[in-house]
């Protein structure tokens, strides 16, 4: 067993479980991380953590966890806009598969290539969607269950 700390870092961002997959839902405020995360919730996702995650590199992989300076009575709990917070199914944490940048009301590529980003030291499967679509939790969902490499880029 090693000695040395893990390398983490907190990130203002909202995380989900879908089958054990993390999914990190990055976007400024107002951009519908927390209405995004709701949707996947009620199709079966586990919340990890919202507003801010803690990222952190553990045995040659990036796991998304809650923030450490989360009060254990606010862990598992989101903010729905009109109505309050509320506890919601959770997971402790999940080894990080794909980041989704949320991008309201942006005209998107229909048929973008790979794209990724870097964790940590790590590249990470990275696609982009307005989350306030109908289909915008499908979507995702769609994405996380073709991972990895399953995504057929557009001729």
């Amino acid at each position: 067993m090693s000695d040395e700390a893990p390398i983490a870092i907190e990130f203002h961002a909202t995380a989900v479980a879908i089958d054990g997959a993390g999914i990190l839902l990055r976007g400024r405020s107002g951009t519908g991380k927390s209405d995004l995360a709701l949707r996947l919730v009620d199709g079966g996702a586990l919340l990890i953590g919202d507003d801010r995650v803690r990222l952190e590199l553990r045995a040659g992989r990036v796991w998304v966890g809650p923030s450490a300076e989360a009060p254990s009575g606010l862990r598992h709990r989101l903010e729905v806009r009109g109505l309050g917070i509320f506890a919601l199914p959770g997971a402790a944490e999940a080894p990080l598969a794909l980041v989704a940048d949320l991008l309201p009301g942006r005209n998107l590529d229909r048929l973008p290539g790979p794209q990724s980003c870097r964790y940590l030291g790590l590249d990470l499967p990275l696609v982009m969607l307005d989350p306030f679509l109908a289909s915008a939790a499908a979507k995702l969902r769609l994405a996380a269950r073709a991972l990895p490499g399953a995504i057929i880029p557009a001729p």
